[in-house]
């Protein structure tokens, strides 16, 4: 049985990040090479995919890349199918692909809305499902969702991506229900407010910075390579009988008022 600072690492692993180009997502990528996994970034623009994939070489880590588009599904399976065929198994899968559209409610656009649908919950379906056919064969596997601190509390402005991201937890639980007696494990994380590119816009808001700070325990914004350790071990031995938790990373903010 593997014990110690060995059920921690991830060496002869590979493990593929969706929307792994910048912020949370590359903060994840980074994290799981530097613990020895093989990386397989994803993003739709092949540009800012190729610089992330140079960064991560250039830190030693050993890389692939792998566009397409996380919301479509045919294209989905198309691209995990080839790359697991070309290249070889995927073992981690790290659900990530995510963007938010603040406006009142009353006031959504529709369009807006089924936009966050797709990005945000649709994604998971399609990239976890093509990705869980291939671990359930091979009786293995360790898929991690990306959820938010907006999977328990809601906030004015943001409620279909509350919505969304209250999926994502309920279809981690769906996923760990049926593909756990296949070997797999199947979590989220779910991030509080986070200085990321997504919430650009929330940080440089001094009111809204002040309210955070006086609403978290940690009195803080949290910093993407905080993540990593919950990712880590989601993604290790050290996890191998959880299945369907939603670890909130949120400096204490869902337990408290």
């Amino acid at each position: 049985m593997t014990t110690g600072a060995a059920l921690f690492t991830l060496t002869g692993s590979r493990a593929l990040i969706t929307g792994s180009s910048q912020g949370i997502g590359f903060a994840l990528a980074k994290g799981l090479s530097d613990a020895g996994a093989e990386i397989v970034l994803n993003g739709r623009d092949t540009t800012k995919l190729e610089d992330a994939a140079m960064r991560l070489r250039d830190a030693g880590a050993t890389v692939h890349t792998l566009p397409f588009d996380a919301t479509d599904h045919a294209a989905v399976a198309d691209a995990v199918n080839g790359f697991e065929a070309a290249t070889g198994p995927i073992d981690i899968l790290v659900n990530n692909a995510g963007m938010q559209h603040r406006t009142e409610l009353e006031n959504f656009p529709a369009d807006a809305f089924e936009r966050l649908l797709q990005t945000n919950i649709a994604s998971v379906f399609h990239v976890g499902q093509a990705v869980a056919k291939h671990m359930i064969g091979r009786k293995r596997g360790k898929i991690i969702n990306i959820a938010s601190v907006q999977t328990a509390l809601a906030r004015p402005g943001i409620a279909p991506y509350t919505a969304t991201k209250g999926a994502v937890g309920n279809l981690t639980k769906g996923m760990a229900t049926d593909w756990a007696k296949h070997g797999l494990q199947c979590n989220a994380i779910a991030p509080g407010y986070f200085d990321t590119p997504l919430n650009a816009a929330l940080v440089a808001d001094p009111d809204f910075s002040a309210w955070l700070e006086k609403r978290t325990p940690a009195g803080r914004w949290g910093q993407v390579e905080e993540l990593v350790g919950a990712c880590v071990f989601l993604s290790s031995p050290a996890s191998s009988f959880v299945n369907g938790h939603i670890l909130y990373v949120d400096g204490g903010i869902t337990a408290s008022l």
